[in-house]
């Protein structure tokens, strides 16, 4: 029984670990989609300072929201289980 148990937390941590990197890609995605739409008119070899600087302040935005929107759902959640 406690092998069934030891197997079961590394596969629930596998199963995290999985789920970590989906939703970092999922964000990189999007944010890439949302900056490059926003940033860039015209698709060229380089990009130009101004696109260089929108990127960068769009990233970084996104990133801020993220970060806000993760901590509110954590603190959330851990509102709700703390009820049980």
């Amino acid at each position: 029984m406690a092998m069934a148990n030891v197997d079961k937390g590394e596969l629930m941590d596998q199963v995290k670990q999985q789920i970590a990197v989906a939703n970092a890609q999922e964000l990189l995605q999007q944010m890439t989609q949302k900056c490059f739409k926003k940033c860039i008119n015209k698709p060229g070899t380089s990009l130009d300072s101004s696109e260089q600087k929108c990127i960068s302040m769009c990233m970084d935005r996104f990133m801020d929201s993220w970060n806000l929107i993760s901590r509110t759902y954590g603190q959330r959640l851990q509102r709700e289980q703390s009820k049980f």
